[in-house]
C-alpha cells in the first residue's frame, strides 16, 4: 500500500468516525471506499455497484467562471452522472430543516414521476412547502406549458405547494437568487437535461453566471 492510499484511508476513517459521532439515527451505517480512479468515474462506479439513491457533495468553489459556484469536481461529476440525484452543499453551511423548497421550471418539459420523486420525498420527510417558480419570457403559457403545469400540480397535490411567476427582467441567475432570498428558501431543486434551465444558467455570460451563487443546498436531478 503506497503513501497516498494510506493517507486516503486515514482521512476516510477519520471522516467516518466524525459521521458516526454526530449521527443520532441507529439505522445509519457508514462505509468507506478508497479509489485511485478519477472522481467522476469512481462515483459512477460506486452508484452502479451499491445501487446508490443520492450523491452528496460539498463545494469548494473555483476560479473558473463556469465552475464558480460548484467547483470543478462537482461539475465533472454532474456531467458524468445521469441516473442519480446529486445534492450539492455550499461550503461551511450549517444544516437547517428545508421547510421551503424552490423548484424552478419553464413548463416546457413533461417530468416523469421518477424525476419528481426526489423532491416529493424530501418534502414529505420534512413537511416542506414546494414553491414552483416560473421565470416567464412569454406573455402567456402555451398549450404544452399549461398541460405540463397541470400534470405537475396533480403530482404535487399531496404536498404543500404554490406556483410563482417572475419576469425575466435581468437574467435567470439573479431572478432565482432573489427568489431564494425573498422566500427564505432552504433547498433549491433543479432538473438537469439538455436545454434545461440549469444548462441555460451555466451557459450564460460570465457576469450573469456569477450571480448564480446560491447559499442553500442544490438538489440536481438528472432526466
Amino acid at each position: 500500500m503506497d503513501d497516498l492510499q494510506k493517507e486516503s484511508l486515514k482521512n476516510l476513517s477519520e471522516l467516518k468516525l466524525q459521521a458516526v459521532f454526530v449521527n443520532d439515527n441507529a439505522n445509519h451505517d457508514f462505509e468507506i471506499i478508497s479509489s485511485e480512479e478519477e472522481l467522476k468515474n469512481a462515483v459512477h462506479k460506486v452508484i452502479e455497484e451499491h445501487n446508490i439513491d443520492i450523491v452528496i457533495m460539498g463545494t469548494k468553489g473555483a476560479s473558473n467562471a463556469i465552475e464558480h459556484f460548484m467547483g470543478s469536481n462537482t461539475v465533472h461529476v454532474l456531467k458524468k452522472i445521469k441516473d442519480c440525484p446529486v445534492l450539492v452543499i455550499p461550503e461551511e453551511l450549517e444544516f437547517v430543516i428545508p421547510k421551503q423548497i424552490a423548484f424552478p421550471t419553464d413548463y416546457n418539459r413533461f417530468y416523469e414521476k421518477s424525476v419528481l420523486e426526489s423532491i416529493s420525498a424530501i418534502a414529505n420527510l420534512f413537511d416542506s412547502m414546494i414553491r414552483v417558480l416560473h421565470i416567464n419570457t412569454e406573455k402567456k403559457l402555451s398549450i404544452t406549458q399549461e398541460f405540463n403545469k397541470k400534470i405537475l400540480a396533480d403530482y404535487l397535490e399531496n404536498n404543500h405547494h404554490s406556483f410563482h411567476w417572475k419576469s425575466d427582467y435581468t437574467d435567470k441567475s439573479t431572478t432565482i437568487t432573489t427568489f431564494i432570498d425573498e422566500n427564505k428558501i432552504e433547498l433549491l431543486a433543479m432538473v438537469n437535461y439538455k436545454h434545461s434551465l440549469l444548462e441555460t444558467i451555466l451557459n450564460e455570460p460570465v457576469i450573469k453566471k456569477l450571480a448564480f451563487n446560491p447559499t442553500v443546498p442544490l438538489l440536481i436531478i438528472p432526466e
